[in-house]
C-alpha cells in the first residue's frame, strides 16, 4: 500500500482576508512526481479547520501541486472508506464547535489511526492553546504529549514565540528532511515531547516554557519545557508521522495593518518551502 500522509495543523491566527492566498508562489525546479500524478492529497474543512485549502493553507496546497501532488479540500467524517481513497490528509486547525472538546469523536480517531498504522503517514500540527487540547486524542494514539499553552524559548528577559531553528545552533537536527536547509523559522505555537521511537526535527532550548497566554514573559505559573520538540518524525505500525508545534510555518501570510509576513514568504525562513517538500517526500516516499 502507498504510504499517506495526515496533516493535522493550527496555526497561530486567521491571516488578512485574501492575503495569504497572494503573498507566496516559490517554483519548483525539479518536481518529485509528474504534473497530476503525485500522491492525492485532501485538506480537511470538516473540523472547524482555521487552515483550508482555499484558505489560508493555498500557498501549501500551491506548492504541492507544482512538486507534482493532487491537492484537493477534503469534507466528511474520517472514516475507514472516506480515508480509503486518499493517499495524504491535511487536517488544519482541528477545534470543536464548543471550542472546549475534543475536535475529532472516538469513532474519527479509530479510523485515522488505523489509516495510519495499516501504511498511511501523518504530520500532526498543533498549534498554541486551544488547539493542543483539541486533537490530543489523536495525538495520544501515537505517544505525543502537547503542552496546551503557549512556547517560547530563551531566558526570561528574552523570550521568543518567533524561533528560528538551525543546524548551527544544534536545534535544527540532521535528518534526510532537513537536507539542503539550514534554518527553519516558526510563528509562536506549542511544544510537545513523544513516547517512543522517534527522530527529533526542531529541539527547544534548555530556557523554553509553557504559558498560559500570549506575551507573558514572566508569567509565574509558566511550566519549564527545555527540550521539548516543535518538529518530529515516528513510524508507527506500517506508517509514518511527522509532528509540528506550530502550523504558521507551512502558510504564507500577510498579517496586520503593515501586512507583515509570516510562514514560508517571511525573512528568515527562505528554507521553509524546501523543508515542507521534504516531509512530503519523506511521508510519501517519494522516488
Amino acid at each position: 500500500m502507498r504510504r499517506t500522509l495526515i496533516t493535522l495543523a493550527i496555526a497561530i491566527a486567521p491571516a488578512l482576508p485574501g492575503s495569504a492566498q497572494l503573498a507566496f508562489d516559490p517554483p519548483v525546479d525539479s518536481p518529485a512526481y509528474a504534473a497530476g500524478r503525485g500522491p492525492v492529497v485532501g485538506i480537511d474543512g470538516s473540523h472547524g479547520n482555521l487552515h483550508t485549502v482555499d484558505g489560508t493553507y493555498a500557498p501549501f496546497a500551491s506548492l504541492l501541486r507544482k512538486d507534482g501532488y493532487r491537492v484537493d479540500g477534503f469534507a466528511g467524517a474520517f472514516t475507514d472508506d472516506s480515508l480509503r481513497g486518499l493517499d495524504i490528509l491535511v487536517i488544519a486547525n482541528a477545534l470543536a464547535e464548543d471550542r472546549a472538546g475534543p475536535a475529532l469523536n472516538d469513532a474519527e480517531v479509530d479510523a485515522v489511526e488505523r489509516w495510519v498504522r495499516a501504511g498511511g503517514a501523518l504530520i500532526l500540527v498543533a498549534d498554541h492553546a486551544p488547539w493542543p487540547a483539541a486533537i490530543q486524542p489523536l495525538a495520544g494514539r501515537f505517544g505525543v504529549e502537547f503542552s496546551n499553552a503557549y512556547a517560547y524559548d530563551g531566558p526570561p528577559d528574552a523570550r521568543q514565540g518567533s524561533l528560528t531553528y538551525g543546524k548551527a545552533a544544534g536545534s535544527l537536527l540532521e535528518h534526510a528532511v532537513t537536507d539542503g536547509v539550514e534554518a527553519v523559522a516558526t510563528f509562536l505555537g506549542s511544544a510537545f515531547r513523544v513516547e517512543g521511537p522517534h527522530a527529533a526535527l526542531m529541539r527547544m532550548g534548555p530556557g523554553a516554557v509553557a504559558q498560559p497566554g500570549m506575551g507573558q514573559a514572566f508569567a509565574a505559573d509558566a511550566e519549564p519545557i527545555g527540550g521539548w520538540l516543535q518538529g518530529a518524525l515516528l513510524q508507527r505500525g506500517d506508517g509514518r508521522v511527522a509532528v509540528f508545534g506550530e502550523a504558521a510555518m507551512l502558510s504564507a501570510q500577510e498579517r496586520g495593518p503593515d501586512r507583515r509576513p509570516m510562514g514560508m514568504n517571511a525573512p528568515g525562513a527562505e528554507d521553509n518551502a524546501r523543508f515542507v517538500l521534504n516531509v512530503l517526500h519523506w511521508l510519501s516516499s517519494a522516488p
